[in-house]
């Protein structure tokens, strides 16, 4: 669909009223979500979690960058998906356009990165929910003891995230292609030099630890430092 077939106008069901059709809002929607919103909650993912402790830490789930992982993930397939029905709507059904299959592209993984987090396993831990500090045998749960569930979870979820971000950064660079706005374009380019900064700031001062030390302890009799001692 070239630009000159994009509507410009809406007729809303049933009530009649034409409303002018603001691309550049819905633009600004998934530009916000897969350029600010998806980064930030992977980068806190990655790089703003505690320094490994032998035993972990208490209520780590709670912790700020689990919190904005998937809380933010959440959101953002929320408004995807409300933002892509809606250009559907207002474009009169699927387009067919290069960028409408980006867009779904990125609907489809981000959905199934949200379905794949619901087969990861309890937790666990010495400080997991129901678990007895003081008793091990309590401790035990799919992340903890890094079970084959979790450890498929983690090589699909991580994996596939990457695809996700690619459709998403697709979607993003054709529907600039049909709707031209330049300031979006300019933020694009600053925002991945700002992004590639503290990832290799962060890299640098060696603060990207792994997940299950952070969360669980770095002791080496832990399950799963126990598994991945070579590494």
């Amino acid at each position: 669909m070239d630009q000159v077939d994009i509507p410009s106008e809406f007729v809303v069901p049933l009530i009649g009223i034409t409303i002018d059709a603001h691309w550049e809002l819905h633009a600004l929607l998934m530009f916000a979500i897969w350029f600010v919103l998806v980064p930030v909650s992977i980068l806190a993912m990655r790089y703003a979690k505690p320094k490994p402790r032998p035993y972990g830490v208490p209520d780590a789930a709670g912790y700020f960058f689990s919190r904005m992982h998937i809380r933010g993930l959440y959101t953002a397939i929320t408004l995807t998906l409300l933002g892509g029905g809606l250009a559907v709507i207002v474009s009169g059904g699927f387009s067919g356009t290069l960028h409408s299959y980006f867009g779904v592209g990125t609907l489809i993984f981000g959905a199934l990165q949200i379905v794949s987090a619901w087969t990861r396993g309890p937790h666990g831990g010495k400080y997991g929910h129901g678990s007895d500090p003081d008793d091990p045998s309590t401790w035990h749960g799919d992340h903890f003891d890094m079970t084959p569930r979790r450890v498929w979870f983690e090589a699909y979820h991580k994996t596939l995230g990457y695809f996700t971000l690619a459709m998403a950064a697709g979607a993003i660079i054709t529907g600039l292609a049909q709707y031209w706005i330049g300031s979006m374009a300019v933020a694009a380019v600053l925002l991945f030099f700002v992004f590639a900064a503290i990832c290799v700031v962060s890299e640098g001062l060696g603060i990207r630890y792994d997940t299950y030390r952070s969360v669980y302890g770095n002791h080496p009799d832990l399950p799963g430092n126990r598994k991945r001692s070579g590494l």
